[in-house]
């Protein structure tokens, strides 16, 4: 690893550790050269999954798209950034494990429902309400009745 600092290509690897549930190790570094310390993060670099949207077009697969409506769901519900990082990463584990190398756009969003149900059940309805596009409240009075077991 050459230091950000002096170019040099020789540093050491001062600690090592396991971070984001075992998905990255981070290293700290120090320059024989300069003395300088720094931060490497090191992850497996995995293919990219492709979205396949509802029109027949793909794109790539954005965890923070997900991230993002997850953040949405849970606005002023006291759920902490990391703990949503951690849904959001458990969500893209689960349809990489399920699919190769395209995932139904649909497939997403239902396995966003499912793990929102047990994470958060307010969140778990305000997400639904803008995925499955309630259209009155009767859409929504049924939603509310599968959460509560009704169904």
């Amino acid at each position: 690893m050459r230091c950000p600092y002096c170019s040099t290509p020789d540093c050491r690897v001062i600690d090592s550790r396991a971070v984001d549930g075992g998905r990255t190790i981070k290293r700290r570094r120090g320059c024989s050269s300069c003395g300088n310390r720094f931060t490497t993060f090191e992850t497996v670099e995995q293919m990219p999954l492709m979205v396949l949207k509802h029109d027949g077009s793909r794109q790539i697969f954005d965890i923070n798209k997900l991230l993002n409506g997850l953040i949405r769901s849970c606005d002023k519900r006291d759920k902490s950034l990391d703990s949503l990082m951690a849904l959001a990463h458990n969500i893209e584990q689960n349809l990489r494990q399920r699919y190769e190398q395209e995932v139904p756009s649909k497939a997403i969003g239902e396995e966003a429902l499912a793990q929102l149900k047990d994470f958060d059940q307010v969140a778990y309805i305000r997400f639904a309400s803008v995925y499955r596009r309630f259209t009155d409240i009767q859409s929504f009075k049924k939603e509310l009745d599968v959460l509560a077991g009704h169904e």
